[in-house]
């Protein structure tokens, strides 16, 4: 039976592995979400069989658990809108850490209870052979050291540092992406949350540190405790001070130390397809992380740290210029007499709801002769791939959607450039202005473009607080207006040419 639960286990961490490759590209990312679900579903259904769940006499909670979480996750799943994907991607992100930090807490708490136990089997033992009372058996065992054991002892000095690792890691993970999603949500929209955020949140890491290592010699459930306390504050105090232009980066992050928690947890409890599925998340969320810093020409650290204790007033200034606008009709026209067209989606699309609409333009200017691409920013959106998402759904072909890295060069080739509901990756001030708080963030170059068109509901800054110049461009038209009504607009005046 053993042979046949890590048998199992095995093919479950392969099919994890592969659905991972899968999603790398969109259109196998559905194939791959399939393969990692069967991975789990196989990886959970065997658990049952293994020899220690089998002693267990719980199982019944165990499968109304699982059913209850199963049919939420399917029914949330099932009616999320396209706007609302990045905040449960970050909420179930945060249920995976903190999934993790509850295994490690299990495993605490069962180290706890292992000692007195073990003192006390001990302690009869003595009191048997040397005919004493169990109080004296218990005074002298403890005079000879067996009352100062601990987590370590108990658990194993390998198996304890994971656990506590994971632990760490697990609750910063959850806290973290739970205000994540508050923030996405609109339901905070706080920098900081006391005076001298920055220098709390270096007190409460170091805190979490030595509370982390006492918890390893400890035999105090009070010292078990405040650790996870301390980790799940330093949790919210990393995320607080994150703008929102940072948060594709955070959310990545966040889903890489949920996967190193995981792994960490898999170790600790002996679990292999833990420890494959978490230790690939972790790699992959890792490496991800790395290449969306690295798209915005800044360190992890930095946009870690930068934040810290960061004013909640706007970083915008008032831009030399004035906004020209165009009616939705004026800017179809124009689009169906150029030869080139570069479209720029940005979280405003998703919120509109407007990628079907813009679809159908695309569809009618192509049958026109007109040569249409997609430019996608690796931090458009409120998720990594958010836009690309976005526009499968509408059934845009992959061949038409272009990375920032292989469109910039073609904007000063094309007639219109379209921004629909991007803001900060397409704000020159990013490269003309080193005084701009996102100086130095690659950006796509839009206002090099004959003609820009901007779709845009208001006049306001963007995610960050940054005004755009790009919006006062000498070849720049707004076109003000809900996203979806805009491009109907649009749809219409071509179709009437």
């Amino acid at each position: 039976m053993n042979f046949i639960v890590q048998l199992s286990y095995l093919i479950a961490a392969v099919l994890f592995i592969l659905g991972l490759k899968a999603m790398s590209s969109p259109k196998t990312a559905r194939r791959g979400i399939v393969w990692a679900g069967v991975g789990m579903v196989l990886a959970t259904l065997v658990t049952f069989l293994h020899p220690a769940v089998q002693g267990l006499t719980n199982t019944i909670l165990i499968v109304i658990g699982i059913a209850v979480a199963g049919g939420l996750a399917w029914w949330s799943g099932r009616r999320v809108a396209m706007t609302e994907m990045p905040q449960m991607v970050a909420l179930y992100n945060g249920m995976g850490g903190g999934a993790a930090a509850a295994i490690a807490g299990v495993e605490m708490l069962r180290a706890l209870r292992m000692l007195p136990e073990g003192l006390q089997s001990q302690a009869q033992a003595l009191a048997s052979d040397a005919g004493i009372s169990m109080a004296a058996a218990e005074a002298a065992l403890r005079a000879e050291g067996a009352g100062s054991a601990n987590i370590a002892s108990a658990l194993g000095a390998d198996v304890a540092i994971l656990a506590i690792l994971g632990a760490l890691i697990g609750t910063v993970a959850f806290s973290g992406s739970l205000i994540a999603w508050a923030k996405l949500d609109g339901r905070m929209k706080r920098n900081s949350l006391v005076p001298g955020q920055k220098y709390v949140n270096l007190l409460v890491f170091v805190l979490a540190i030595v509370f982390g290592i006492m918890t390893f010699f400890t035999d105090s459930i009070l010292v078990v405790t405040l650790f996870f306390a301390l980790g799940l504050l330093f949790g919210v105090f990393v995320a607080v001070p994150i703008g929102g232009a940072d948060m594709p980066v955070i959310i990545s992050l966040f889903n890489a130390l949920t996967g190193l928690a995981v792994g960490f947890e898999g170790y600790a409890i002996g679990n292999p397809a833990m420890i494959i599925a978490g230790t690939v998340v972790g790699a992959a969320g890792t490496l991800l992380t790395q290449l969306m810093a690295k798209a915005m020409n800044r360190s992890i650290t930095n946009v870690l740290f930068a934040g810290f204790g960061a004013d909640t007033q706007s970083a915008s200034e008032a831009l030399e210029g004035e906004m020209k606008d165009v009616s939705a009709e004026d800017a179809g026209i124009m689009m169906a007499y150029a030869e080139r067209v570069i479209i720029v989606p940005g979280y405003g699309m998703a919120v509109a709801q407007a990628q079907h609409k813009m679809w159908e333009l695309v569809e009618l200017l192509q049958d026109r002769g007109v040569e249409v691409k997609f430019a996608i920013h690796p931090v458009a959106g409120r998720m990594p791939g958010h836009m690309n998402v976005l526009l499968a759904e509408a059934g845009v072909p992959y061949d038409m959607i272009y990375d920032m890295e292989d469109i910039n060069e073609e904007f000063a080739m094309t007639d219109v450039a379209v921004v629909i509901g991007a803001n900060d990756v397409v704000n020159p001030a990013a490269r003309d202005d080193a005084a701009s708080p996102i100086y130095g963030m690659p950006i796509l170059n839009v206002d090099e473009a004959e003609n820009v068109l901007v779709i845009k509901r208001g006049r306001g800054a963007g995610f960050s607080g940054v005004e755009n110049a790009l919006f006062v461009g000498d070849n720049t038209r707004m076109v003000f207006g809900d996203g979806q009504k805009v491009a109907s607009g649009m749809v219409q005046a071509v179709k009437g040419l």
